[in-house]
């Protein structure tokens, strides 16, 4: 490495070093080990191969100084030729070797990517719900990127630098020492003057990099809300584009100036290093010289120190800077390691059972549930707060008991925040009870494989969330072996094959972000398609026509009758005309069923479903509606379908 280059080397470090003295962990160390153990074949080659190929590298200026020496005392020709390809012998073994060295550090570094990504990967699909309501996504994502390379410096660069380094440093200072003491530490003395500003303006170079990383995640920031469908409808409708527009200019003007500035202080930094390398060198031609013409030294020995010289600030800077780099890979393995060690809520049970063949009943028996706290399900530096809200939830169902047997369908109504949804959530096992027992086919669902649950139980929620990828690969989620006859088959219940025939790709349009290319009725319907082809035998419906007008809903009840047809059902509903045929209805209120019964029941006692029903009719009444949407699993024309008002 030229002078220039270890300018730039020792630039990078500081600038990129972790501030403080943090003290290393052993025990991260030690677990690094585990994930380090498949690879340690390569690790192995990979450190003797940096060994070998910094020796080679001082052969070649000990070498230089031989040929010089070689000239100047008129040796045979032959002498000459034989160092000169002696010194070409070497290069290309130093090529080699350091192509093979990349390779294995290129596999490591790589293979322990793919190592770390994937295990966060796993571990996070198996949190609870609650930790993605409370985590930034952006933070997320950034330890399964940025932290998860940072690590991988340690083992592609750290390693390898530290072990190189300090081969390159014991072979130079010794072959140095051994031609001249006194040279060797006067150019010593000059390395404060190439370090420490290196220090200062690292840190400041840092300072700016910093305050441009700030206004850059700001950009993006603004950039990912606004150009989402929902984020430019807000800003079209409500926002103000002049001032979207100022704000966002003015980051990119402060970034531009930053850009500007580090560049100057770079290119500063670069050349005064440069022009104190250029002096060393002058010391040393300078003095060697002297002794060369006093008869102390040979012309080839100048050579040779003016050469090493160069490979001597190199390995000096970056071991000065090692500490830094070593602690720096520390922190990004910590921070993935905080990842890993939030342990998941729910896990499958060892001697997990598969759900009973056949009809399937749902009962809840005395279930109280209270959702975790912010300390068991996520981290602050990912909510990005200093400290953890840590206090204690409330108790959100108090003693929910009920039973759907095979085959009927359950309703259960109430006001917002009543718990219908976390009923829905803790049937699915999204999350687990803290008393009591939640069952599918007599078996508690804690006592039941992840596999089975997911087979058996299938959802509708108010969002129909679609993934930004084709029709087909959203549907194939449900069944990923069905093929196009039965994906078409499920459109066509579902009532949405005429509108995919239409479209110009058919199955393989994309739906775009969330769906958004599709109406809200058109998004339930192909995620009722989704539940279609899953075929489970329990369905819930968590207010999934709660945001849809008359005639989307009438088309979404009309496909969700498909879906219901001889499954057992629990049915959240908003609007009561939709739900009056159902077997039983459950009236939630704060945690607690207040009421049960049927439609006809429920009305005849005057309580809390005759107050929502009257509400909800007199609402209609109001808007000059005056039939309600068809019931699950009913049409508008089939027989006995009733008025709204019962």
């Amino acid at each position: 490495m030229d002078m220039q280059g270890t300018a730039w080397h020792s630039l990078y470090s500081v600038m990129h070093a972790k501030k403080g003295r943090q003290p290393i962990s052993w025990a991260t160390v030690r677990r690094i080990g585990t994930f380090a153990r498949p690879h340690r074949g390569r690790l192995i080659a990979f450190v003797v191969l940096s060994v070998i190929t910094s020796a080679l590298a001082v052969a070649t200026p000990v070498l230089a100084g031989h040929v010089v020496d070689a000239i100047v005392e008129g040796a045979e020709l032959r002498v000459v030729i034989g160092l000169a390809a002696l010194i070409a012998v070497i290069a290309i073994l130093e090529a080699g070797f350091g192509l093979l060295s990349r390779w294995l550090s290129a596999m490591i570094g790589e293979g322990l990517i793919e190592h770390l990504r994937t295990a966060v990967f796993d571990h996070v699909q198996r949190m609870p719900i609650a930790f993605f309501t409370r985590t930034r996504t952006g933070a997320l994502v950034s330890r399964l990127n940025s932290d998860v390379i940072g690590a991988q410096r340690a083992f592609a660069g750290t390693l390898s630098g530290v072990v190189g380094n300090l081969v390159t440093l014991a072979l130079t200072l010794a072959w140095m020492l051994s031609i001249s003491w006194q040279i060797t530490l006067l150019a010593l003395l000059l390395l404060p003057v190439f370090v420490l500003p290196a220090r200062r303006m690292g840190s400041r170079l840092a300072q700016l990099e910093r305050e441009s990383s700030g206004h850059n995640a700001a950009m993006s920031t603004q950039m990912t809300e606004r150009f989402s469908a929902p984020g430019a409808t807000l800003v079209k409708l409500f926002g103000r584009p002049a001032e979207e527009s100022a704000e966002f200019a003015r980051r990119v003007r402060r970034v531009r100036d930053i850009g500007v500035r580090r560049a100057m202080l770079q290119t500063v930094f670069v050349t005064a290093l440069t022009t104190v390398s250029a002096l060393a060198l002058a010391l040393v031609y300078g003095l060697g010289g002297v002794q060369a013409l006093r008869g102390n030294l040979d012309a080839g020995a100048v050579v040779t120190l003016a050469l090493l010289i160069t490979r001597l600030y190199a390995p000096l800077t970056a071991l000065a800077n090692a500490r830094v780099e070593v602690m720096s890979a520390l922190v990004s393995f910590e921070r993935v390691f905080e990842i890993l060690d939030l342990r998941p809520l729910i896990e499958e049970a060892p001697d997990a059972v598969s759900v009973p063949e056949g009809p399937v009943s749902v009962e809840f028996d005395d279930v109280r549930f209270t959702y975790p706290t912010a300390s068991e399900v996520s981290l602050a530096s990912l909510e990005d707060v200093a400290v953890l809200d840590d206090r204690a939830g409330e108790e959100v169902l108090h003693g929910v008991s009920f039973r759907a047997e095979p085959g009927q369908l359950v309703a259960i109504v109430g006001s917002s925040g009543a718990g219908k949804s976390t009923i829905a959530q803790l049937l699915a096992r999204l999350y687990d009870v803290d008393s009591g027992a939640v069952r599918l086919g007599g078996v508690d669902v804690r006592r039941l494989t992840f596999e089975s649950i997911r087979a058996t139980l299938g959802m509708v929620t108010q969002d129909g969330h679609l993934f930004h990828e084709s029709l087909r690969a959203n549907l194939l989620l449900a069944a990923p072996g069905a093929g196009d006859e039965q994906l078409r088959d499920a459109l066509r219940r579902a009532r949405m094959a005429d509108l995919v025939a239409a479209l110009p790709e058919g199955l393989d349009t994309v739906v775009g972000e969330r769906g958004y290319r599709f109406s809200g009725g058109e998004r339930q319907r192909l995620t009722i398609a989704r539940l279609l082809l899953a075929q489970p035998r329990v369905v819930v419906l968590d207010e999934a026509t709660a945001h849809l007008d008359s005639t989307s809903e009438a088309a979404v009840q009309e496909a969700l009758g498909e879906a219901l047809a001889g499954r057992t059902a629990i049915v959240i509903a908003h609007r009561l005309s939709t739900i009056r045929s159902a077997d039983q209805i459950l009236v939630v209120e704060e945690g607690r069923v207040v009421e049960r019964g049927t439609h006809v029941e429920l009305l005849a006692a005057e309580g809390r479903y005759a107050e929502l029903h009257r509400t909800q009719f007199a609402d209609q009444r109001k808007a000059g509606d005056g039939e309600g949407p068809a019931e699950f699993g009913r049409t508008a024309d089939e027989p006995g379908m009733e008025p709204a008002h019962g």
